[in-house]
């Protein structure tokens, strides 16, 4: 369990010293999404523009939604992970 929680406060560490340093130029996905003439979504996602909207400070805002993002993944691996990983099989006893 130690190494879990080592594990996530590394995450958190190397996301706020890499956050400043991200690129503010939109991605080859959001640029086609900018380009395109569609009409505005019905649902923005979980975490629409990697933002909290309830947070005013963008530091803040994007720092949250890089933690709650990376979560979401590791609780969905963990799970996916478990659910598919070969059974151990119990130790028959022996009769005395």
């Amino acid at each position: 369990m130690k190494k879990y929680i080592i594990s996530i406060g590394l995450i958190i560490a190397v996301l706020a010293i890499s956050l400043p340093f991200v690129s503010t130029t939109p991605d080859g996905l959001e640029t086609l999404v900018e380009a395109s003439d569609a009409q505005e979504p019905s649902w923005n996602g979980l975490i629409g523009d990697y933002a909290i909207s309830i947070l005013d400070n963008p530091y803040l805002s994007t720092l949250a939604a890089g933690i709650i993002g990376t979560a979401i993944v590791f609780l969905a691996a963990l799970l996916l992970g478990t659910k598919i990983s070969p059974k151990k099989e119990e130790p028959q006893s022996k009769p005395l």
